[in-house]
């Protein structure tokens, strides 16, 4: 005798299982501690990145600022080395061929020593 198996497919995709109110609540309870969970992990790493970058600004603007400093003092030394009286006597007597005054070459000016006095005729020649 021969036997034949005849195989019954069951659909199943309609069926839903009812769920108990207390599953449904514990699932949503997880769901917000993990959400909670992640949200608090990335603000802590959020913090940390921001903190490096910041160390890293600070590290670059020191390094600015020291390179300033240098320059500075750079300018300054060469502000002091141009205003030399030494320097300006030499450029003075070499390039120009300027020589000391002979005390009678020198006549005193009848006008006054104001600055006031100075610009209005420096201002009065300029003019057209």
């Amino acid at each position: 005798m021969i036997e034949y198996h005849t195989i019954k497919r069951i659909d199943n995709t309609r069926l839903a299982r009812p769920t108990h109110p207390s599953h449904l609540r514990d699932f949503w309870r997880r769901i917000a501690i993990g959400a909670a969970l992640a949200g608090c992990s990335l603000f802590y790493a959020w913090q940390h990145f921001e903190f490096i970058q910041m160390q890293y600004n600070l590290e670059r603007l020191t390094s600015e600022r020291a390179q300033a400093a240098e320059l500075n003092q750079q300018l300054h030394l060469e502000v002091a080395t141009l205003r030399s009286p030494s320097r300006v006597d030499a450029i003075a007597r070499t390039q120009l061929g300027l020589t000391v005054p002979v005390p009678a070459e020198v006549a005193p000016s009848d006008s006054g020593t104001d600055g006031v006095l100075a610009q209005a005729n420096v201002l009065a020649q300029t003019r057209p």
